[in-house]
C-alpha cells in the first residue's frame, strides 16, 4: 500500500479517526449542554438576534425558540464549546419551537481546539444522523463509539422542505480525565528499572498520540544481547520493530518489523495497543489489528536499565540507528500497568526527564482546507503589490498522481508525483520588476470562471492544503469561510477530509491496493484470483467441474472453497468414462527400502503434499470417496504384531493421530486386509508380515476412512534384526465424486423453501448456482436485515435480477436473456457484490456490472436466516436449484431437503441440458448425480466420446466385419442402428474415417453385398481420392477428388453420406491435432482398378471408422471375441501422433496443409432397385 503524496509548497495530512471504546464509566450519560453559558454557542450565521445559537439548548422556548442561520444551505453549522475535553456518548435534537423549521439529517464534527475538525464516522463512513420530523419532538442518538473532544459541531444536511434550518441540541456524556505529556522533538522520558536487566515474556503497552510530524520514535528499549523493541512513526505510519534474544545483530533473521496505520501525522488522537505473550504479538492502531509471531527461538524480551519514551536520548547504542525524536503529545501512556506520565508528573525517581517535557498538549492553530472536486473546487486569494517580486508557499496532501496546484495570470504551477512514497518540497518564488495586483487560484481556475484568461492545462488538484503563505504572510482561511477574504467554491474549510482507502486492504487473497482520491484499485497479478477486489478464483473447485467443461485427464489447479481463504491446489484429474478421480501427489510415492530401524531408533518418513492441511481436508470433505494405497513388503519384519502385541509400525493421519490398522482393514481394528478376509499366510496372525517369515511377503490394501486421511507420516521399528528388511509404499491421495456439483433440491410449491444460517458477507459476497424451471417468476434466495437485504430472483422468463441494499437504497443488477430461461434447462447464475461493484452473470450472456458509490454505507448487515426459495411475501421459486455456493462455501441442499416438506432432494433431467456434451454418436445416460456418456454406439470413446480409437496396420493385417446378427455390445444402440440388421439394403450410407499414408495407389475402404453391389474408397497412383460405387443394376460410378496428393503423410478426414440418389463427399485436408490412424480394405469381388490399388497394399494409419452407427475398428479392438469381426495378422492399437509430428514436416506435399480446408462435392445418382441380402463390410490389407 502506497503512502499519499506529501508536499511542501509543504505538508497536509488527515487520517482515520479512532472513535475509541464505548464509555467505561457506566454513568457517562449526563446532559452536558444545559448548564453551559450562552457564550459556549457559536454558529456560521444567525437569521436575527432572536435566532442566535445561544437559544439552541434542548427544550428552550426563549428567543425565537432555537437557532436558525441567515441562509439555509449545507455551509451552515452550530458549534458547542463544552469547556474541556469530555467523553461524548450521545446527542439529541429538536426543531425551532413552534415553527416549521427543523433539520431532517445532519453530521457531527469534533475538535480539541475549535480548529482542524474531524468528522464522526461509523464503519469508516461519515455518519449521517436522522433528524426531526417536526419542531418539538426530541430525537436521541446513542453513539456506537464515544468521542473525546471539547468542541462539537452540528452540520445540517437536509431540513424541512416547507421551512428552514431550525435546531435545538443536547449532548450527553461525562468528564474525561487523562495524563498528557508534550514532547518538543528533543525531549524524552526515561523509565528506569529497579534492577539492571528486565526480562519479560509478557508485555502490554498502551497509549494515545497526536502529531504533525511524520517521523519520530514514540518509545524504545534494548538490551546488551541484542534484544530491542521500538515503536516509531515513519512517513505517517506506525512501525513496530522487535527482536527477541539474539546477540548477533548482523547475522540473524530474528528481526521482526510490522507497519500499521496511515496518515497518522494529522494532529488528531490515535490509539495504540501492543500485547505480547512469548512470540505472539497483537499490534493495534486505532481499530486495525495485526496478529503476528516474532522470528527467532527466544520467548523473552531482555531490556537493560531503561525504556525511553518520546525518543532515543543517547543515539549510537548497540542496535540503534539515528532516528528523529517524537514531536507531539502522548496521552495515557501505560507500560505493563505502570502509568508513565503520572509518575513523571509526580516526579517519581523511576522517571528521568530529558529536555523540556510539559504536561499539557500545545495545539498549533492550523486551518486545513479540502478541495473536494477536481472540476468545481477553487480558492481565490488576493496577492499584494510588490516591486521586487513575490513568494507563495503552502503544504498539501493528496493520493492523486497529477493535478494543478496553483494558477495566476502570469504563471502556472503543476505538480506530478512520480512516487507516492516520495516527499515533494517546493518553494515557489516569482520575481517581477514592476508593481501589479493579481489573484491566486488554488488549485486552478474553476470550470465556470470566465473573468480571466486563466486556463487549466491539466486536471486540477484534489486533496488538502494548509499553511498558505503569500509574500511570507499567512492567509487566514477562517476569514475566507466568513466571506471577508477572497472567494471559494466546493471547499471543506477547517477540515482535511483525506481518506486512506487501502486501510484496511479490501483487496483479497494478497492483492495489492493502490488508490486515488475517490477510489481504490486492486492488482491481482500473481494471486490466482481475479475481479475488482481479487475475490474470484481463476480455477474450478473440483475435477468434476473441469470434466463438465469438456476437459480431459491432466494436471489442474482446483480451489476447493472458491473465493474463500484457501488457495488453489495442484492435482491430477483422471477423467474417465466411469469416475472422475482427483489425485494429490506427495514427496515419496515410490517403493522405499528400510533396514536398521528399531524401537530406540525408529524409521520415520513424513509426507509433504505441497499444500496445507486445510486444503487437503477441503478436497477430502468434498469427495464421496477417498483412498490411499498402503503397502508393506517384509522379510522377517513384523508390521502390527498381531494378534495382541504392540505394533511395530503405524501411520499418522490428518489430525496427527496414530493409527494401528493397515490398508484394507477398518478403523479401530488392529488388522491387515488378509485378517478381515481370513486369507493370511498364517491364520494365527492378522497380517502376512506378522508371521515373521524369512521369505518376502507383503500386506497391501487401501486406507479409505476419510476422516483419517491423508497419511502424513509412517513409522517402522522392526528392521534391525539379522536378515530383517522391509519396503513400504504409500500411494497418492485419490478421491472421486463431487458431493456439491450435482447437489440439488426440487421445490414443488411456491411456498416451499429451505433455510440456512445467516449469510455473513459484510464487505464481499458472491452467490452462484444452477437452476431450471418452467415457472414465469420466483425468488431463488434471499436474506434480510433490519433495512439491508440481498435477493436473487427470476422476474420474468427472460430476466434475472440481483437486488441488494447496504443502507444506501436498493441496487438492482438485471440481465436480459434473448431467449426464455424457463425452458426446463439448466442455467448458471453468479451474483457478486463488493466495495467497488455489483455484478450479475447468467450463462454466457454479457455480465451486468454496476459501480458502487465512493461514499456511503458499505457493510451488509443481515440478521434473518438465509432462505433458498422465500419465506417473505415475495413469490417463491418452483423448480430445481443445484450447486449452491456462497462465498465459496457449499450449501448441502439435499441434506436439508430430506427434512423439509415441499422440497425433495435431487433433481432429474440432466441429459436434457447436457446431452449435447456427448459427441460423435455418444448417448447421454441419466444418473442421480449427473450424467455419463455411453460411447457403445460411437467410433470414439472417453468421457465425452471424443477420444479416437485407432490402429496401425502393417503388411498382412486385415479386418473383416460381417453384418449378420446384432452382437451384445450394440444391442442398446438406437432404432436406426437396429434397422441395419432388419433390412440389409444399401439404400443409404453414413461413412466417416480418418487416414494417414505416404503410399499410393492404395485401397482404404471396401463394402460389398452378396450381389456384388459395392462401395470402394481408393487412392489413385497420383494421390487423388476416388469413391467408386456399384449399385444394383447401375453401372460403375466413379467420383474423383483431385485437389491434391492425399498420400502426403498428413491426416485427412473423409465423410461420405448418401441417401437415395444424392451423394455428398467431404474431405478435410490438413494436419489434425489429435492422434492419427489408418485402415486398409479388401472385398470378395473387385473391379480391376480396385484390385490394382489393393495389390499395392497400404501402409499408414486409420482412426474413427464409422458406418451407419457401427464402429468396426472399435469392435475389433475392444470386443474381438463377441463382435462379428475377423482380424488377420497383427492389429496394433496405436497412437500415431508421433508419426504425424515427426514425419509430416519432412514430407513433400502438393496440397497446402497450413490450415484445414473442406472440399464438398454433390452428385445425383441414377435410380436403382434395392435388393435385400446380407451385407459384408471388409477392412483389410493384402
Amino acid at each position: 500500500m502506497d503512502s499519499p503524496a506529501l508536499g511542501a509548497v509543504a505538508l497536509l495530512l488527515a487520517g482515520f479517526w479512532h472513535l475509541g471504546l464505548t464509555a467505561t464509566n457506566y454513568n457517562c450519560d449526563g446532559a452536558l449542554v444545559s448548564t453551559l453559558p450562552s457564550s459556549a454557542f457559536t454558529s456560521s450565521s444567525d437569521f436575527f438576534s432572536t435566532h442566535s445559537p445561544s437559544f439552541a439548548k434542548l427544550n428552550r422556548r426563549d428567543g425565537a425558540g432555537g437557532w436558525s442561520p441567515l441562509d439555509s444551505n449545507e455551509q451552515q453549522w452550530l458549534q458547542v464549546d463544552l469547556g474541556d475535553r469530555v467523553e461524548i456518548v450521545g446527542v439529541a435534537t429538536q426543531g425551532r419551537y413552534g415553527s416549521s423549521d427543523w433539520v431532517t439529517s445532519y453530521t457531527l464534527m469534533f475538535s480539541d481546539t475549535g480548529r482542524n475538525w474531524k468528522q464522526y464516522r461509523k464503519d469508516d463512513t461519515v455518519w449521517v444522523f436522522t433528524g426531526n420530523s417536526n419542531a418539538d419532538s426530541v430525537v436521541h442518538h446513542k453513539l456506537l463509539h464515544s468521542m473525546k473532544a471539547r468542541f462539537l459541531r452540528f452540520i445540517p444536511l437536509k431540513w424541512n422542505v416547507g421551512g428552514h434550518i431550525g435546531l435545538r441540541v443536547e449532548v450527553f456524556g461525562c468528564s474525561y480525565k487523562s495524563d498528557i505529556a508534550d514532547f518538543d522533538g528533543r525531549s524524552s522520558l526515561l523509565y528506569r528499572f529497579n534492577q539492571k536487566l528486565m526480562s519479560t515474556f509478557k508485555d502490554v503497552v498502551s497509549l494515545k498520540f497526536k502529531s504533525m510530524q511524520e517521523d519520530g520514535v514514540l518509545f524504545h528499549g534494548e538490551g546488551q544481547r541484542g534484544d530491542y523493541i521500538t515503536l516509531e512513526l515513519q512517513k505517517g505510519k506506525l512501525s513496530l520493530h522487535i527482536n527477541l534474544g539474539d546477540s548477533n545483530l548482523h547475522f540473524t533473521n530474528s528481526h521482526t518489523s510490522i507497519t500499521l496505520g496511515s496518515l497518522l501525522d494529522d494532529q488528531h488522537w490515535h490509539s495504540v495497543l501492543i500485547e505480547r505473550f512469548n512470540k505472539q504479538v497483537n499490534f493495534t492502531v486505532d481499530k486495525h489489528t495485526q496478529h503476528f509471531r516474532t522470528k527467532g527461538d527466544s520467548d523473552h524480551l531482555d531490556i537493560d536499565y531503561e525504556l525511553s519514551f518520546g525518543g532515543i536520548p543517547v543515539p549510537g547504542k548497540p542496535g540503534t540507528f539515528q532516528r528523529k525524536n517524537f514531536h507531539g503529545c502522548i496521552e495515557n501512556l501505560y507500560y505493563n500497568g505502570v502509568n508513565i506520565i503520572d509518575l513523571a508528573k509526580r516526579r517519581k525517581p523511576q522517571i528521568y526527564t530529558v529536555g523540556n517535557v510539559t504536561f499539557s498538549c500545545s495545539e498549533p492553530q492550523i486551518v486545513p482546507i479540502t478541495f473536494v472536486s477536481s472540476s468545481r473546487s477553487y480558492l481565490l486569494l488576493p496577492g499584494t503589490p510588490q516591486i521586487d517580486g513575490l513568494s507563495v508557499s503552502f503544504q498539501f496532501r493528496t493520493w492523486n498522481k497529477d493535478g494543478l496546484l496553483l494558477s495566476t495570470e502570469f504563471k502556472d504551477l503543476k505538480y506530478t508525483v512520480r512516487s507516492r512514497s516520495s516527499i515533494i518540497v517546493l518553494h515557489i518564488c516569482f520575481l517581477f520588476l514592476f508593481s501589479f495586483f493579481f489573484f491566486f487560484f488554488f488549485p486552478g481556475c474553476p470550470d465556470n470562471f470566465t473573468d480571466s484568461q486563466c486556463l487549466n492545462p491539466i486536471t486540477a488538484f484534489q486533496g488538502c492544503m494548509r499553511l498558505i503563505f503569500i509574500d511570507n504572510q499567512p492567509k487566514d482561511l477562517i476569514l475566507v469561510q466568513q466571506g471577508s477574504l477572497g472567494n471559494f467554491s466546493d471547499l471543506h474549510i477547517d477540515l482535511c477530509d483525506i481518506k486512506d482507502r487501502c486501510l484496511p486492504n479490501y483487496c483479497e487473497h494478497g492483492g495489492k491496493c493502490s488508490q486515488s482520491w475517490t477510489t481504490f484499485y486492486c492488482d491481482c497479478n500473481d494471486t490466482s484470483y481475479t475481479g475488482a477486489t481479487c475475490h474470484n478464483s481463476i480455477y474450478e473447485q473440483s475435477c468434476e467441474a473441469y470434466r463438465h467443461q469438456g476437459k480431459t485427464s491432466d494436471f489442474f489447479y482446483i480451489d476447493s472453497d472458491g473465493s474463500g481463504p484457501l488457495g488453489p491446489l495442484r492435482v491430477f484429474c483422471n477423467i474417465t468414462e466411469d469416475k472422475i478421480w482427483t489425485a494429490v501427489q506427495h514427496n515419496n510415492t515410490g517403493l522405499t527400502r528400510v533396514q536398521g530401524a528399531g524401537p530406540e531408533k525408529p524409521y520415520t518418513m513424513s509426507f509433504n503434499y505441497n499444500s496445507s492441511s486445510e486444503q487437503l481436508e477441503a478436497v477430502i470433505n468434498s469427495a464421496e470417496y477417498c483412498e490411499q494405497e498402503a503397502a508393506y513388503h517384509c522379510k522377517k519384519s513384523r508390521l502390527l504384531n498381531t494378534p495382541n502385541g504392540i505394533p511395530f509400525a503405524w501411520w499418522v493421519g490428518r489430525a496427527n493421530e496414530k493409527h494401528l490398522y493397515w490398508g484394507g482393514s477398518l478403523p479401530g481394528i488392529q488388522q491387515c486386509a488378509c485378517g478381515l478376509e481370513e486369507s493370511c499366510l498364517d491364520m494365527r496372525y492378522f497380517c502376512n508380515c506378522d508371521a515373521d517369515r524369512e521369505e518376502w511377503t507383503n500386506d497391501t490394501g487401501l486406507l479409505a476412512f476419510k476422516d483419517h486421511l491423508p497419511v502424513t507420516q509412517i513409522v517402522i521399528t522392526d528392521t534391525n534384526r539379522s536378515n530383517s528388511e522391509a519396503a513400504w509404499k504409500i500411494g497418492p491421495l485419490r478421491c472421486y465424486g463431487d458431493r456439491q456439483f450435482w447437489n440439488a433440491a426440487s421445490f414443488n410449491t411456491e411456498a416451499s423453501y429451505l433455510h440456512f444460517p445467516t449469510f455473513h458477507a459484510e464487505v464481499s459476497a458472491d452467490i452462484s448456482f444452477f437452476f431450471k424451471t418452467t415457472s414465469l417468476s420466483g425468488v431463488f434466495l434471499e436474506n434480510l436485515g433490519m433495512k439491508d437485504f440481498i435477493r436473487v430472483e427470476i422476474r420474468s422468463p427472460k430476466e434475472i435480477t440481483f437486488s441488494i441494499d447496504v443502507g444506501n437504497g436498493p441496487t438492482e443488477a438485471t440481465v436480459q436473456s434473448p431467449t426464455p430461461l424457463n425452458d426446463n434447462q439448466w442455467h448458471y447464475v453468479r451474483a457478486e457484490r463488493n466495495l467497488k461493484q455489483t455484478s450479475l452473470q447468467v450463462d454466457n450472456l454479457p455480465k451486468k456490472v454496476l459501480e458502487a458509490p465512493a461514499e456511503g454505507h458499505f457493510r451488509l448487515q443481515l440478521n434473518s436466516q438465509l432462505f433458498v426459495g422465500t419465506a417473505s411475501r415475495q413469490k417463491g421459486f418452483l423448480g430445481c436449484i443445484r450447486s449452491l455456493h456462497l462465498n465459496g462455501q457449499k450449501l448441502d441442499l439435499e441434506e436439508r431437503a430430506k427434512m423439509t416438506p415441499g422440497v425433495k432432494p435431487g433433481c432429474p433431467g440432466h441429459c436434457s441440458s447436457y446431452g449435447n456434451l456427448c459427441h460423435n454418436g455418444g448417448k447421454c445416460v441419466e444418473k442421480y448425480n449427473g450424467y455419463s456418456c455411453d460411447c457403445t454406439g460411437s467410433a470414439y470413446e472417453g468421457p465425452y466420446c471424443k477420444e479416437e480409437v485407432s490402429a496401425l496396420f502393417e503388411a498382412g493385417t486385415s479386418i473383416t466385419y460381417i453384418f449378420q446378427e446384432p452382437y451384445p455390445v450394440t444391442k442398446n444402440t438406437s432404432t436406426s442402428s437396429s434397422a441395419i440388421y432388419a433390412d440389409a439394403i444399401m439404400s443409404k450410407e453414413n461413412i466417416a474415417f480418418s487416414f494417414l499414408t505416404a503410399h499410393a495407389p492404395s485401397l482404404l475402404l471396401y463394402i460389398n453385398t452378396y450381389f456384388h453391389e459395392y462401395l470402394a474408397v481408393i487412392l489413385s497412383k497420383n494421390g487423388s481420392l476416388q469413391v467408386r460405387y456399384k449399385l444394383s443394376k447401375d453401372g460403375l460410378l466413379i467420383f474423383t477428388i483431385d485437389s491434391g496428393n492425399f498420400a502426403n503423410r498428413e491426416m485427412h478426414r473423409v465423410k461420405i453420406n448418401r441417401e437415395g440418389r444424392e451423394l455428398i463427399i467431404q474431405v478435410c485436408h490438413g494436419l489434425f491435432s489429435g492422434p492419427f490412424f489408418c485402415c486398409v480394405a479388401d472385398s470378395l469381388t473387385m473391379d480391376p482398378e480396385v484390385s490394382k490399388a489393393n495389390a499395392y497394399g497400404f501402409t499408414g494409419c486409420m482412426s474413427s471408422v464409422w458406418y451407419n452407427h457401427i464402429a468396426p475398428l472399435k469392435a475389433a479392438l475392444r470386443h474381438p471375441s463377441i463382435a462379428p469381426v475377423t482380424v488377420k495378422g497383427s492389429l496394433t492399437e496405436s497412437s500415431c501422433s508421433s508419426l504425424t509430428e515427426a514425419d509430416v514436416n519432412t514430407a513433400t506435399t502438393i496440397y497446402s496443409s497450413s490450415g484445414t480446408s473442406l472440399q464438398e462435392e454433390k452428385w445425383k445418382l441414377k435410380e436403382y432397385r434395392s435388393v435385400r441380402f446380407p451385407l459384408f463390410f471388409t477392412v483389410m490389407q493384402l
